[in-house]
């Protein structure tokens, strides 16, 4: 037990540093094309890349328990914990502009279709994930972008300052920056790739040596390293001010909904690719409950937002919330 908790950590180490990695060549990327545009889509994307190497490496194996665990114990962990650290220090003499509440009023879309594909991917796995189902995720995904990026190009047209600020951060982005920080980003997705297949089989391991559900560690676990690019840039913009707060919200969301579709996606066509066009990601009392939580927990954290604005309260609220998950989830693991 103790060689398998071993590799598991060291491969969790490298994925955090690889994540760091990402995070640190997409934020400086961001600069360049920056807004919340790209919160919702690159910021979303890039930070989403531990995820899906975790996911098609373990839908390969046909460990559909981690793949689809990690998915949901994503949405579990930044919905709750990760927004409310970035509202903690937002809204505290932790940030370098402390505001009093962060408006979210302009994430109407966000806010709508995570709530939808929350809900309609828990109907749909009630009889299993097939190729169907792939392509409603697809679906979902690609109307998603559509109407982000036709907000984004209603938002240019009504604010010309956009514009401005737009050459601005470009007249900042040197070459050499540019090319340092595309550096950085090719770094972190190779080393990502590299680690998640030790990654998932050391999570095994753990799993048949303690006895405890690989879905349950992959809830709890995989999250630290597949979200871990995601909390570091929140960190950094949620101290920027309102402006950052803003993106790190646009970011989360995005990255959520991508969870719902995207992620889901390939989880689908990974298992397609490997094990036949008929394959079917089964459906099981253990992965239905953890599902029917998340969706959950999922509904009750967007509450605050629809009232259109976050402050502290509602950053505790998500902590405690976060609380709850974990312990159901040991609540999951005895039954």
């Amino acid at each position: 037990m103790a060689e398998n908790l071993l590799l598991l950590l060291g491969w969790l180490g490298e994925l955090i540093f690889c994540s760091w990695l990402l995070s640190s060549g997409a934020e400086h990327l961001a600069e360049r094309w920056g807004g919340k545009f790209v919160g919702r889509t690159l910021l979303s994307i890039a930070t989403t890349l531990p995820e899906i190497a975790i996911v098609v490496t373990a839908a390969k194996d046909g460990s559909y328990g981690i793949a689809l665990g990690s998915a949901l114990g994503s949405n579990l962990f930044m919905m709750t914990l990760g927004l409310a650290v970035m509202l903690i220090i937002a809204t505290t003499k932790l940030s370098k502009a402390p505001q009093r509440f962060i408006d979210v009023k302009q994430f109407k879309l966000d806010k709508i279709l995570l709530v939808i594909t929350s809900v309609v991917g828990a109907i749909l796995f009630i009889d299993g994930y097939d190729v169907i189902d792939g392509i409603i995720f697809v679906g979902f995904f690609v109307t998603y972008l559509y109407f982000a990026f036709r907000e984004m190009r209603q938002e240019r047209k009504d604010e010309a300052l956009v514009s401005e600020l737009h050459a601005t951060h470009e007249a900042k982005m040197s070459k050499k920056h540019f090319g340092r920080s595309m550096i950085l980003f090719i770094i972190g997705t190779v080393g990502i790739f590299i680690g998640a297949a030790p990654f998932v089989n050391s999570l095994g391991g753990v799993a048949l040596d303690s006895g405890v559900s690989v879905v349950i560690l992959a809830v709890i676990i995989s999250p630290i390293a597949g979200e871990m690019p995601e909390k570091i840039s929140m960190i950094f913009l949620a101290r920027k001010g309102a402006s950052g707060a803003s993106i790190a919200v646009a970011n989360v969301l995005g990255s959520k909904i991508l969870n719902n579709t995207l992620l889901l996606a390939v989880a689908i066509f990974a298992a397609m690719s490997y094990r036949g066009f008929t394959t079917k990601i089964p459906n099981t009392s253990l992965l239905e409950d953890q599902m029917i939580l998340v969706t959950v927990i999922t509904i009750i954290a967007l509450i605050p937002m629809f009232r259109n604005k976050l402050g502290l309260k509602s950053g505790i609220m998500l902590l405690i919330l976060y609380g709850i998950g974990i312990g159901f989830q040991f609540v999951l693991s005895s039954l």
